[in-house]
């Protein structure tokens, strides 16, 4: 049987990756923009279809099933971005209906946690499972939801919005408008800001990345920074399971290249914290999806599984 082709396109606040997905859930290429080189959406739908017409005569591909576009914030009722913390572009970004005019391929567009979850689900280490979550640790913090098999999308497709979960009452200011989010200390740039707030060697470039060189270093400050970062984000996950019983959490994201320096005081922390009914139903696991792949096979799966 010969396999057929979508594109999968993950839209981030830093970088929109675009992929050319094979049915057998091999990602056979890809394209990345740069998400704030925009400030309008059909600017960025024209680059979006010129990298999809690329990708696809590289390849000699003559026929898509579909592109998926995961972005953060979009209201499933109408498949528009709208507000979307990390994205700079006013008002509401309905990238279907600019691609729409360029292409008659079908596109869809949901959630990027939403999409996330899909892989890990479809193709990942939630195969198998009924419910599964999955957060991804990035720019922000996304969370997406397979209950009773079936996506948990929620009024607007806004359901899962674990990042926003205030875990600090007056907290540090979050890119919502709110304060204390959970994204502002468990995403890439939390994760950070906690290393600079608790004294660590300063760096006009400094990331995660650094951060786990100087740890296996042994910078007390590097590995205080994780410890903190695990008990915040496994008490969330904890409160989260209490309310959504799922087998399994998946995490992936540039901050769990930190491997056992987060993983296991996180588990330990989740542990600590589970309800007491709960306790073996669920693991905390890492995606075993191809780094960098969950988001663009997830975004691929939405042409087959539109989010309305």
């Amino acid at each position: 049987m010969n396999p057929t082709f979508a594109i999968g396109i993950d839209i981030g606040g830093t970088n929109t990756d675009i992929g050319l997905v094979r049915s057998d859930a091999v990602v056979v290429g890809r394209r990345r923009l740069h998400t704030t080189d925009y400030t309008t959406a059909p600017q960025m739908a024209a680059d979006m279809y010129e990298a999809v017409r690329s990708l696809t005569t590289e390849h000699q591909v003559p026929v898509l099933t579909g592109i998926g576009i995961g972005a953060p914030n979009v209201d499933a009722r109408t498949s528009c971005i709208s507000h979307a913390a990390n994205i700079h572009m006013e008002g509401s970004i309905d990238l279907r209906a600019e691609l729409g005019r360029m292409t008659s391929i079908p596109v869809t567009v949901g959630n990027d946690a939403n999409a996330a979850v899909l892989g890990e689900w479809l193709y990942g280490g939630g195969r198998g499972l009924d419910n599964i979550m999955m957060v991804t640790l990035g720019t922000g913090v996304g969370c997406g939801i397979i209950s009773d098999g079936r996506l948990l999308l929620g009024t607007t497709g806004a359901a899962g919005e674990l990042g926003h979960c205030i875990v600090r009452l007056e907290g540090r200011t979050c890119g919502c408008g709110r304060q204390g989010c959970l994204e502002t200390y468990c995403s890439a740039g939390g994760i950070v800001q906690t290393y600079r707030e608790l004294g660590g060697r300063d760096g006009a470039t400094l990331t995660c990345k650094d951060l786990d060189a100087r740890a296996a270093d042994g910078d007390p400050i590097a590995i205080e920074t994780y410890l903190r970062t695990a008990d915040m984000l496994g008490l969330a996950l904890a409160n989260a399971a209490a309310l959504f019983s799922p087998q399994a959490i998946f995490l992936s994201g540039g901050p769990t290249g930190a491997g056992d320096l987060l993983m296991l005081p996180l588990r330990a922390t989740f542990e600590k914290n589970l309800l007491h009914i709960l306790r073996g139903t669920c693991t905390i696991e890492l995606s075993q999806l191809p780094h960098g792949d969950a988001a663009l096979l997830g975004a691929a799966a939405l042409t087959q599984q539109p989010v309305r």
